[in-house]
């Protein structure tokens, strides 16, 4: 029987090609997202052509905590976890406010991956060895430090925001790895950044318009009929560009968003290679962090008590 893993935000993205990767390393692959119908697509699509399928999707939004208690019951009853990967987060360009009436980055970046873990660590210590990846970001190094509140005053600047959401979701994880390893559960971070891929769309040049020729005779009614044969081939000809210049417009733009996609899968393919190291390499230790150590440095023990503060103070 396959080991189970579950991915959040596991629909697209670097999230798919992280299941899509842990299914290849042997895994059954549990994919969870907000949108039933790009669910149930992405599971498709990870399933065809298995001999055997070993994908599914399940439908819960993280940004609510009551959801995340449901997730978290469904799995914990379906027996022992080998793998949690806390994909889910981002950077939110406006301010929004969940469910439970709290500032939307802080919960999707720190609360509900926290409460996630926490709700399933029976289920994981049933497994063990296990592990845990959270998955973290550089827009830490973004981020102002003040824990006194979930949302402390001031202007909002998404990536301010979100980074202090990372930073405070890192403290935490790296607070608890020691206790979780006690328990045969191993909690490592990893941090994907922007993989970078090249190339351009070539550009077609529109063809030129040819000017219409002059056949003209000495005869009136023979320049007349050249005259309307020649503007009816200039009209035939103008057409035609047209045709052709809207023909290498759309070749243009199918090939820009060709190549587009082509960069998208290249940097989503990349991301997923750090996520699914930290996931499968057994030489590494509790409280690691995979693509990017020197995030460590902003942990601070004043970081960690004030997250540790904070988060018991709004979950308990």
């Amino acid at each position: 029987m396959r080991p189970r893993a579950v991915v959040t935000a596991g629909t697209a993205g670097p999230g798919y090609e992280t299941a899509r990767g842990l299914l290849d390393a042997g895994y059954a692959v549990t994919v969870v997202g907000r949108d039933a119908g790009r669910g149930d697509r992405a599971a498709r699509a990870l399933c065809a052509g298995a001999a055997e399928p070993a994908a599914r999707f399940l439908r819960a939004d993280l940004s609510s905590l009551a959801e995340v208690r449901l997730l978290a019951a469904t799995l914990s009853a379906e027996g022992p976890l080998h793998l949690l990967v806390n994909n889910v987060g981002g950077v939110f360009a406006d301010r929004w406010t969940t469910v439970d009436g709290l500032e939307g980055s802080f919960v999707l970046n720190h609360l509900s991956p926290f409460l996630l873990t926490q709700a399933l660590l029976d289920a994981l210590a049933a497994a063990a060895p296990s592990r845990v990846v959270q998955v973290t970001s550089s827009s830490i190094t973004a981020a102002v430090p003040d824990f006194s509140e979930v949302e402390p005053p001031g202007e909002y600047h998404g990536l301010a925001v979100a980074g202090r959401a990372r930073l405070a979701n890192l403290a935490w994880a790296l607070d608890v790895a020691g206790p979780l390893h006690e328990r045969g559960i191993t909690l490592v971070a990893a941090d994907p950044g922007t993989a970078t891929a090249s190339g351009a769309a070539a550009r077609t040049p529109s063809p030129a318009a040819h000017p219409a020729r002059d056949t003209g005779t000495a005869r009136d009614t023979g320049t007349a009929r050249n005259a309307g044969t020649a503007r009816i081939a200039d009209t035939a000809r103008s057409t035609d560009t047209a045709r052709n210049t809207d023909t290498a417009r759309n070749t243009d733009t199918a090939r820009d968003a060709d190549t587009a996609r082509d960069a998208d899968t290249a940097r989503n393919a990349d991301a997923a290679q750090v996520i699914i190291r930290a996931a499968t390499d057994a030489r590494l230790r509790p409280g690691a962090v995979v693509g990017a150590a020197g995030l460590l440095r902003y942990v601070t023990p004043e970081v960690t008590r004030a997250v540790r503060s904070l988060t018991h103070r709004v979950m308990r």
